[in-house]
Parts: structure tokens; sequence; C-alpha cells
């Protein structure tokens, strides 16, 4: 990743500090883009001392999504981490939710992918890295929302493999279990959080499948399961 641009979303947070650290080590450029200044705060109690580009945007929104591409000449490198969870019955579920769950999860996937690839077909390099979920392939009660955009991330990321075949930008996607972060263990308990998956880990697939040695990998989606 030396010298090499990375726009890296959620990169605040639990998973995105990690990813930041290490990307930071393998000395690339980061912007990170963020939705409240909070997210910012607790990132530079973190990450001490870190040369990384901060810009404002809200990722579901395609004007603003540009304005941050368009702000780069070069972007080498895409990691999207950002999304969100929630839960309930079916049958219950508003549709007020059901469209938050796919604008969070899936549209703004679609709106990152889009722009980094124009500069990507520009420059004639990238790397793409999403994330999804066990969940998309495990489907279980109360997660038809969630189940649902994480399963269109991983669609669309291998449609995006397909679609660069042939040049030097490829995509991939990660599916993770459970992530060992601060809010999960605050949301689901620290009982068994010994078993799942260590963002320290986590970070070093996702950085890899960012990295220049990851070319021969396209359209792959890794499982990432701990022992869960």
């Amino acid at each position: 990743m030396k010298d090499r641009h990375l726009i890296l979303t959620g990169g605040t947070g639990g998973l995105g500090t990690k990813v930041t650290q290490l990307a930071l080590s393998l000395d690339a450029k980061i912007t990170i883009p963020y939705h409240s200044l909070n997210e910012v705060e607790h990132f530079r109690q973190s990450v001490i001392d870190a040369k990384v580009n901060f810009i404002f945007a809200d990722l579901r929104d395609e004007k603003s999504v540009l304005e941050v591409f368009n702000k780069h000449t070069t972007v080498d490198i895409l990691i999207h981490l950002m999304g969100g969870f929630s839960s309930g019955d079916t049958d219950k579920y508003s549709l007020e939710d059901w469209d938050r769950q796919m604008t969070l999860n899936l549209t703004s996937t679609f709106l990152v992918c889009k722009y980094a690839l124009q500069k990507m077909k520009e420059n004639g390099y990238g790397r793409i890295v999403t994330v999804s979920s066990r969940a998309a392939l495990e489907p279980s009660g109360q997660l038809a929302a969630y189940s649902a955009s994480k399963a269109g991330v991983i669609a669309l990321t291998r449609t995006i493999a397909e679609e660069t075949k042939g040049t030097n930008i490829t995509a991939n996607t990660v599916i993770p279990s459970i992530i060992d972060t601060p809010i999960n263990r605050k949301n689901m308990g620290e009982k068994n959080a010994e078993d799942w998956v260590k963002p320290e880990s986590l970070a070093e697939i996702i950085c890899f499948l960012g990295s220049e040695k990851a070319g021969d990998l396209r359209g792959a989606a890794i499982p990432v399961y701990g022992n869960v």
C-alpha cells in the first residue's frame, strides 16, 4: 500500500481503527469520510499522530459522495466498512426501517464503489474491499432487512469483479461473523466474546485484499467466522 491513496469509510469505528492503524503502517495515504465530529475525536484518542485526511460526507447521498471523490485525482484503494444493524420480526418491521437498512448497507456501498471505479478506471489500477456479514449467507429470524442488504453487498461486489476482468482493478468482500468490538461487547455481553472475530485479524485480511499482492483475487467472498 506504500504511497497508495486509500479511501476508508467507517475508519473511525472499532474495526476501522484497526484497519487504519495497519494501513498507516503500510504507508498508505488515507482519507476517511466522517459524519460527525464525535467520530473524529474518538478516533484521535485511539490513533495517535495519525497522518489521516478527514472529509465530511453523508455516504447515503450521491451528491455528497461525488464531492468526496471529486477532491482527489487518484483513488487507488476503497475499503468500505460503513454499515449498520437492526432487527425485528418481518411482519412488524416498518418500511422506514427497511429502507434505512438498505440505504445504510447497500446503497452506500453502491455509491462509493461507483465513484471509486471511475477514478480507478482513469488511472488503470484499483482495489475495492467491501464488508458483508455471515447473516447474508445464513439468515436467521428477525434479520430480514440486514441479511438482504448484506447479501446485496456480495452480489454487487461480484458484479464489479466481473466488470473489471482484464484490468488491474479487483473487487472482493469479507464475510465476518460477530466482530469483537467495544460496541458489540456492550450490546451483546462478553460471555462468548473470546470466540468472536478479532478486529486485528480481520484488518489483516482486509488490508491484504487492498494491496497490490491481491491482484489475482477477484470476486472472492471470504468467510471470517472466528470460533462462532
